[in-house]
C-alpha cells in the first residue's frame, strides 16, 4: 500500500501544476524592483524580420536541410493575414564585422571565398573548418548565412530600441555552428551573434532550446559566464548528434550552473513534454531573472520529422511558445531544425499566431504551395504516436529533480552591474572570464566536464524520405 501510494504521489507531482507556485515566481519576477521592461496587457508589439531571398538556396538534392521551407512558412503567415497583425521588415545582411563578433576571420574568410566551382582548391581546409556531408558548399553560401544573421541582429536591435516586444525570425536558430567551424547544417551562428547584441543593453539573457538536438554551439559560446543561461531540451544518449547535452554539463568558471540540460528520451509526447517545460522554464525564470528571453523553435522536435522522434504535436509545440510568451519579457524568437517541410512550415505559422494572438482557420487558406500539404490541408495533422514512448514517469521526475538541484546553487539572480560594455563584447566577456578565474577554481570546484566531447555523428542522422527513420536509435540513462 505505501509502495502505491508513493506512485500515486509521484503522479500527481508529474501531471499536476502548482498554480500556487507558478504565480507565486511570476509574482517574484515581475515585482516592482526588477527593473525590467513589460509589454503592455493590451497590445503586444511584434516585429517580424523575413528576407524574401532567404528560401532560394539549396544545400544538395539528397540534403535534408531544405531553405524553402521559410519560403512556405512566410507564404502561409501572409495568406492567413498575420502581416496585419505585426511590423514586417526585409532585414539587411550582417556585415563581415559584425560576424566577426563571434566567428573567427579565418573562417569567415573561408567561407566567403569557397564556391562549388573552385571547391577543390580548398579541399585541404574542409577538415579543418567541418565541411563535408552535413555542411557541404553550395551556391551562394555566405550570401546566406549573411541573410538569416543579419534578420536576426536587426531582430535584437529592434528589442533593445523598445521598437517591439516580441521579435520573429524564422530564418534564424542555427544553433549548432561553432566560432571557427561549421557543424550540423550550421555555418554562422546568428544565435550568439543575436545574443552579444542584447547583452549590450540587457544585463542577463536567457536562452531556451526546443530543438531535438542539443544546442551546443550556443552553449559552448556562453559556458563560461553568468550572464547568458542556456537551457535545452533535447534527446540525449551520448550517440544522437551532436552527442552533448549530458544533464553534468552546468557550465564552467563565473557560467557554473548557467547552463542546463534536460535530456529527454524518444518518443515523448504532448503531455510529458509541456510539463517538463513549465516546470523548469518557470524554476529558470524564478531564479536567473532574464532581462530578455531567445527561443529557438527547432521543429524536429515534432512528431512525424525526417529526423526526429519524439512524438509531439504542433499544438504542444507552440504551447511552449505561450508559457514564454506569457512572462511578458522581451522575446527574440527564432527557427532551427525542421526536416518535414510542411509540418515545419505549419509549426512556425501556428506559433506565428500564437505571438500575435490570432486565431486561425483549421482549414488552410488557398497558397500557390498548396500541393505540400496534401492530403488533409489542415493546420494540426496527427503527428503523435509514431515512435514508442521511452520516457517513463521515473526517469522524468528523475531528470525534474536533478534540474532542480542544480537551479538551488543559484540563490538569486546574479549581480550584473550597469557599465558601458565595450565594442568587442566578446573581448570584453573573455576579460571577464580571466579576471575571475582563479577565485571560480578555488570557489566552485574543478569538477567541470567538456562541453564539446568531440563530434559525434550518428548513423540515423540521414534519410532519403519521410519514412526512413522507423527504429532510429536506442536510448540509455544518464549516470546519476
Amino acid at each position: 500500500m505505501a509502495r502505491q501510494k508513493h506512485n500515486e504521489d509521484d503522479d500527481e507531482d508529474m501531471y499536476t501544476f502548482s498554480e500556487d507556485y507558478r504565480s507565486q515566481q511570476k509574482a517574484k519576477y515581475m515585482s516592482a524592483g526588477n527593473n525590467v521592461r513589460l509589454a503592455s496587457h493590451d497590445k503586444t508589439r511584434v516585429a517580424y524580420f523575413h528576407d524574401e531571398g532567404v528560401g532560394n538556396y539549396h544545400y544538395g538534392e539528397r540534403h535534408p536541410m531544405k531553405p524553402h521551407r521559410l519560403t512556405l512558412t512566410n507564404h502561409l503567415v501572409l495568406k492567413y493575414g498575420m502581416h496585419d497583425k505585426m511590423e514586417i521588415f526585409q532585414p539587411r545582411r550582417a556585415t563581415d564585422d559584425e560576424i566577426l563578433n563571434f566567428h573567427s576571420s579565418d573562417y569567415v574568410d573561408f567561407l566567403k571565398r569557397v564556391t562549388p566551382d573552385n571547391a577543390d582548391n580548398y579541399e585541404k581546409l574542409f577538415q579543418r573548418f567541418n565541411v563535408g556531408d552535413d555542411c557541404p558548399i553550395f551556391d551562394g553560401i555566405y550570401d546566406f548565412c549573411q541573410r538569416y544573421a543579419g534578420a536576426t541582429i536587426e531582430a535584437s536591435r529592434k528589442l533593445i530600441a523598445n521598437g517591439a516586444d516580441i521579435c520573429i525570425n524564422w530564418s534564424g536558430g542555427l544553433h549548432h555552428a561553432k566560432k571557427s567551424e561549421a557543424s550540423g547544417f550550421c555555418y554562422v551562428n546568428d544565435i550568439v551573434l543575436g545574443t552579444l547584441e542584447l547583452l549590450r543593453y540587457f544585463p542577463r539573457v536567457l536562452y531556451i532550446d526546443i530543438d531535438i538536438h542539443h544546442g551546443d554551439g550556443v552553449q559552448e559560446a556562453f559556458y563560461s559566464t553568468d550572464r547568458v543561461m542556456t537551457v535545452s531540451f533535447h534527446k540525449y544518449n551520448g550517440d544522437f548528434f551532436p552527442g552533448t547535452g549530458h544533464i553534468d554539463e552546468i557550465g564552467s568558471n563565473l557560467g557554473k550552473y548557467y547552463s542546463l540540460n534536460v535530456p529527454l528520451r524518444d518518443g515523448i509526447d504532448d503531455e510529458a513534454y509541456v510539463w517538463m517545460f513549465k516546470e523548469v522554464i518557470d524554476a529558470v525564470i524564478g531564479h536567473f531573472r532574464p532581462s530578455a528571453i531567445v527561443l529557438q523553435c527547432g521543429a524536429d522536435s515534432l512528431g512525424c520529422d525526417r529526423l526526429g522522434c519524439f512524438n509531439l504535436s504542433i499544438r504542444a509545440h507552440g504551447q511552449c511558445v505561450q508559457i514564454v510568451k506569457d512572462y511578458k519579457i522581451p522575446l527574440l524568437v527564432v527557427g532551427g531544425g525542421g526536416y518535414t517541410v510542411r509540418n515545419v512550415a505549419r509549426c512556425w505559422t501556428y506559433e506565428t499566431s500564437v505571438l500575435t494572438n490570432t486565431t486561425l482557420s483549421e482549414d488552410l487558406p488557398p497558397n500557390e504551395y498548396r500541393d505540400f500539404f496534401k492530403p488533409d490541408y489542415k493546420l494540426h495533422p496527427d503527428l503523435k504516436g509514431r515512435v514508442e514512448n521511452q520516457n517513463d514517469r521515473t526517469y522524468l521526475l528523475k531528470v525534474r529533480q536533478r534540474v532542480m538541484e542544480q537551479l538551488r546553487y543559484l540563490d538569486s539572480a546574479p549581480s550584473i552591474q550597469m557599465q558601458e560594455i565595450p565594442p568587442d563584447i566578446q573581448g570584453f566577456l573573455d576579460g571577464e572570464h580571466e579576471q575571475q578565474d582563479a577565485i571560480n577554481d578555488s570557489e566552485r570546484g574543478k569538477n567541470r566536464r567538456n562541453p564539446t566531447g568531440g563530434r559525434v555523428v550518428h548513423e540515423g542522422e540521414w534519410y532519403e524520405n519521410d519514412k526512413d527513420n522507423e527504429g532510429e536509435s536506442h536510448d540509455s540513462s544518464w549516470s546519476s
